[in-house]
């Protein structure tokens, strides 16, 4: 989608939904843009700060170019010309021992949000 953004711009939805794609691209500003639908829902996996980012080293397309805090994330949508009506984040605890998943029963993990185009 970052560099053939023919099927966003081509497409007649009323809504779009994107689930853990936004930190995937290069440049999710473009993608945001070219979204004709007046209505978004989009979540993204949050930045931790007591974990590295994210990456693959066997899988070449799974891959985090950016990790967003809420705020950050706002501020991509508004940019691309979203308004945001409502937004919710929440934890993902794990059952396993350990420093890391003690922080995740406590620390936001997700964050999403609905957004509504701005008019002209």
């Amino acid at each position: 989608m970052d560099v053939d953004t023919s099927a966003i711009v081509n497409s007649n939805a009323d809504v779009v939904t994107a689930f853990e794609i936004f930190e995937h691209l290069l440049s999710p500003l473009t993608v945001l843009k070219s979204i004709k639908a007046d209505k978004l829902v989009a979540s993204i996996p949050m930045r931790l700060w007591f974990s590295p980012a994210y990456r693959s080293k066997t899988d070449k397309w799974d891959r985090h170019f950016h990790e967003f805090e809420d705020w950050q994330f706002d501020w991509l949508l508004e940019k691309a010309g979203w308004k945001i009506i409502d937004s919710k984040k929440w934890t993902n605890p794990t059952k396993k021992i350990g420093l890391r998943p003690i922080f995740r029963w406590f620390t936001p993990r997700y964050y999403i949000v609905y957004a509504e185009k701005i008019k002209e």
